[in-house]
This record gives C-alpha cells, sequence and structure tokens, in this order.
C-alpha cells in the first residue's frame, strides 16, 4: 500500500477515538488501530506515557517530509521538525490481524487496511 499522499501535507487533527488514534490531514485520513511510538533526537514516547498525547497535538501544523509502510515490517511519518511517528507492522508485535487503514479521500469508502 502506498501512503506517500502524505509527504507534504500538514497534520491536521489528531483524533482519539476510544481505542484508537487518527491522523487527519488535509484529505489523507491515517488511522492507528495500534499505538504507535513518537521519536524525537533524544528520547521517545510510547502510549500510556506522560506527555504522548501532548506531543501527538503538537505536531498539528507540522508537515510530513517523509511517510512509508512496509507491509509486514514498519510505517513511519518524519515530519519537517524531525518527529517521527512509527509502528512496527510486524506479526508479533501487533494484537490483532489490522494495524490500521489509509484513505487518500479522508472518506471512509476508501479506507484500505494495513
Amino acid at each position: 500500500m502506498d501512503i506517500s499522499a502524505i509527504t507534504g501535507e500538514e497534520l491536521n487533527a489528531v483524533e482519539f477515538v476510544q481505542d484508537y488514534l487518527q491522523l487527519r490531514f488535509d484529505e489523507p485520513l491515517l488511522t492507528f488501530y495500534a499505538w504507535p511510538h513518537l521519536l524525537f533526537s533524544e528520547y521517545s514516547l510510547a502510549y500510556g506515557e506522560p506527555e504522548y498525547r501532548n506531543a501527538l497535538c503538537a505536531l498539528i501544523g507540522e508537515k510530513v517530509e517523509d511517510a512509508t509502510l512496509e507491509e509486514g515490517d514498519s510505517l513511519t511519518l518524519k515530519f519537517e521538525n524531525d518527529t517521527v511517528i512509527a509502528l512496527s507492522l510486524r506479526e508479533e508485535d501487533l494484537d490483532g490481524p489490522q494495524a490500521g487503514a489509509f484513505s487518500p479521500t479522508g472518506l471512509v469508502a476508501d479506507l484500505e487496511e494495513f
């Protein structure tokens, strides 16, 4: 699956929906069913750690420099401020059959799960 449509897009919204996360861009929508890690130059944050949600929300307004999804391995979003959102897609790291979904148009009808 190609998520490169997010490259160059500005993050418009971070939505915490019960037990999953959605990142909204101008059109694209990226949904995480598993909680990604936030990687900074000197530390990282995982779901449940203090400041995790604040750090995600601080990315609103930032542009994505690079977006890659390697099936069965990882999904990474690198922002222009060098923050990285990373999610392992290795089977042993996931709790369910899908780790998330992507819609290039933002429409639910166009969602493709990964």
